[in-house]
């Protein structure tokens, strides 16, 4: 430390060793900057000049560009943006969350809002119906401030705030009570320390893990990093020795991840995510209580590579592994926001987060490698997962919320299906159970406590509405439910939510395959009755298709069809489905009649109706009274995780003890496959019920 040459009454630790001067703040200048000098690699005023430069440069060019003031109704929040911001920026400076699934690509036409008056410069765009043009409505990310504005949020956007809400409280009645006490991965501690005298002057460190020790906590397993311990001193004394201590549980010690000054605190959140191939779900959990305080789902952006996991990783391999990450990680964040949005919190206090999906899609949102999955002998980078942070992961969290990443034993069985075990609890129960959850992979458990096989079959994407003409996932419009008239071939159906139809979900498809056959529409090869003269069964595009809902009846104004491709394709997924219930139970030298329980899981396994599926012959034909639904259990076990320690040591248990069976090359699977090519079956005796009813005959032509 020295004086300042030119101010000698202040002391500085600037000196110019090329010329032997000291210089406070005020004189920070290099006297020579066109001069060569040895000493310019290491100093601090020639770097601090350079630094306070492009400062200055920066904020005049701010000041250069001109701004704009953008009011949000009905929050009445404002904010100013630089002219040629976006409506997506300008609402996202004013922290207000506005649906953008595709990161502000103009393709998804969710981020709407109405331009009410002001310089708003939107681009058209096909996502838009008319009638919306007509009423203003643009897209935000397709929009451009120009001026002062005021633009409006829609109501359908506060109605799915609204019901992000309610479908919280919706799943706290499923799941409130499942976890009798909560232990989360990231504990706050609340310490009040003595400050240090000349009586007692340890180190700050010291005198911390004292007061976590009085608050029972185990030092002598605490792990501190060199970043808290740079943070320290300063933390402590700002908040005048009351402060906030983040500790971390990991496998057989604990870490400091965070001190920060004051020792009140906010709501601590969590996040259970359900990662799916086709949807992403996600809960947000009050850590007190257990209560979802907001639910959400979205389609998974990577579905735009694929819609099955095998696509997904022949697009990593080509594009990057990065990017797919980005695609899961873009869509996860979104829902993050809409829920945060919904429950007034911010990202702040989300300290927790638990992270389950098939073995593909954790790799790929961890930007793990996956190519060797889809490559003999099929072995993943990694099946059971360290506790992470959310700021390694890109997770919309506090940086150092603790996530766990729920284990899968093997490439095509993942973190999903332990999810679904640890909220089914079969694996603790004496009756055999068959437990299958029906989705673009469908994955299968059999076994009780004594012991668990397991094995995956590629169902592909048709029942989650992935390649059929007008399929769609179950969402408001989907149709759900189908009946046919036998005599007049003419259909009754229910949608989503009392909405007018846009589609078929996985559920309505499962029922029109049916009824098809039941009317004699179709026969069990899954050929159309071409031969029948009635204006529902037509040929389009040169295929024999069954007109659901004719246009004059559809919003859109286009016929929604079952097409003879549609119909094919569900048959290979049911098929698929089918067959690797029959292969497990052979190779446990079994049959269904040792099955005393089926559970079925999944998106839509709610909804099934379970005569249909097995008149279809997607289920085994068993007493219907062994048939149990589960709903999404994959978020469930999340939710359990999340809360439970427990929990989380008991999905490392359940992963553990499965015996996976490869169907990929199986000789048995191949066969039993192709035999599950009919509705329901080649064998009929293998569903007694369905060939006591059989098909209704034909209806007369009209």
């Amino acid at each position: 430390m020295g004086q300042c040459t030119r101010h000698p009454e202040r002391e500085t630790r600037y000196q110019c060793l090329k010329h032997g001067v000291w210089m406070c703040e005020e004189c920070l200048a290099c006297r020579d900057p066109q001069l060569y000098c040895k000493h310019r690699s290491a100093c601090p005023i020639w770097f601090i000049e350079k630094r306070r430069k492009r400062l200055e440069q920066e904020a005049l060019a701010a000041v250069a560009v001109p701004r704009a003031r953008v009011r949000f109704e009905p929050e009445g929040r404002t904010v100013e943006v630089p002219v040629d911001s976006s409506l997506l920026e300008a609402a996202q400076a004013a922290d207000i969350h506005i649906n953008a699934s595709c990161n502000g690509k103009g393709l998804c036409g969710k981020c709407k809002l109405v331009a009410v008056s002001g310089g708003i410069e939107a681009e058209p765009s096909a996502l838009l119906r008319d009638a919306e043009t007509r009423k203003g409505y643009v897209l935000a990310c397709r929009s451009r401030v120009q001026g002062d504005a005021v633009v409006r949020i829609p109501p359908e956007v506060l109605e799915r705030k609204l019901k992000v809400a309610g479908m919280g409280r919706q799943a706290t009645e499923r799941l409130q009570g499942l976890v009798p006490a909560i232990e989360p991965m990231l504990s706050e501690i609340p310490l009040e320390l003595l400050p240090p005298t000349a009586e007692d002057a340890v180190s700050d460190l010291d005198r911390l893990n004292r007061g976590l020790k009085r608050q029972g906590g185990d030092i002598e397993k605490l792990n501190v990093g060199l970043a808290v311990m740079r943070q320290l001193a300063a933390v402590m004394r700002e908040g005048r020795w009351k402060v906030t201590a983040a500790v971390a549980r990991r496998r057989g010690f604990n870490e400091l991840l965070e001190v920060r000054p004051g020792n009140g605190s906010e709501p601590s959140l969590g996040l259970a995510v359900d990662v799916g191939t086709t949807t992403i779900v996600v809960y947000l959990v009050d850590m007190a209580d257990g209560r979802v305080r907001a639910a959400t789902s979205g389609h998974n952006r990577q579905a735009a590579c694929g819609d099955d996991v095998i696509n997904r990783i022949v697009c990593a391999e080509k594009d990057g592994v990065r990017k797919l990450s980005a695609m899961a990680l873009a869509t996860i964040n979104n829902l993050v926001g809409e829920a945060l949005a919904s429950a007034g919190a911010h990202p702040g206090q989300v300290k927790n987060a638990v992270v389950t999906g098939n073995t593909v899609m954790t790799h790929l949102l961890l930007q793990i490698e996956p190519r060797y999955i889809r490559r003999a002998p099929y072995v993943p980078t990694v099946s059971e997962f360290p506790i992470l942070k959310a700021g390694d992961i890109g997770l919309k969290a506090h940086p150092a919320a603790a996530v766990f990443v729920m284990p899968g034993p093997a490439s095509y069985v993942g973190g999903d299906i332990v999810a679904g075990m640890l909220y089914a609890g079969f694996h603790r129960e004496a009756p055999l159970t068959l437990f299958i959850d029906v989705g673009t992979n469908g994955e299968i458990v059999l076994g009780n406590r004594e012991w668990l096989m397991t094995a995956a079959c590629s169902a592909g994407p048709a029942f989650e509405g992935g390649g059929i003409q007008c399929g769609m996932r179950a969402e408001q419009g989907a149709i759900e439910k189908v009946t046919i008239h036998p005599q007049t071939l003419e259909p009754e159906w229910a949608t989503v939510g009392q909405e007018p139809p846009r589609g078929i979900c996985g559920s309505g498809m499962i029922d029109l395959i049916s009824e098809l056959l039941a009317v004699g529409i179709i026969d069990r090869s899954g050929g159309f009755a071409s031969h029948m003269d009635h204006p529902r069964i037509r040929k389009m595009r040169d295929e024999w298709v069954y007109v659901l809902v004719p246009a004059d009846r559809n919003p859109t104004g286009e016929d929604i069809v079952f097409t003879a491709s549609d119909l094919k394709n569900l048959i290979y997924s049911k098929g698929a489905v089918y067959a690797g219930f029959t292969t497990l139970l052979k190779e446990a030298g079994l049959d269904f009649d040792a099955v005393e329980q089926v559970l079925i899981a999944g998106g839509f396994g709610q909804y099934l109706d379970i005569e249909k599926a097995v008149r279809i012959g997607l289920l085994p034909d068993l007493e219907r009274s062994r048939f149990r639904y589960l709903g999404n259990s994959s978020i469930a076990g999340a939710y359990l995780a999340l809360l439970s320690e427990t929990h989380r040591r008991e999905a490392h248990a359940i992963c553990r003890a499965m015996t996976y069976i490869d169907f990929s090359s199986h000789h048995r699977y191949m066969d039993e496959f192709t035999s599950a090519l009919f509705l329901p079956h080649t064998n009929l005796e293998m569903f007694p019920t369905v060939a006591s009813t059989g098909p209704q005959p034909a209806a007369t032509s009209l």
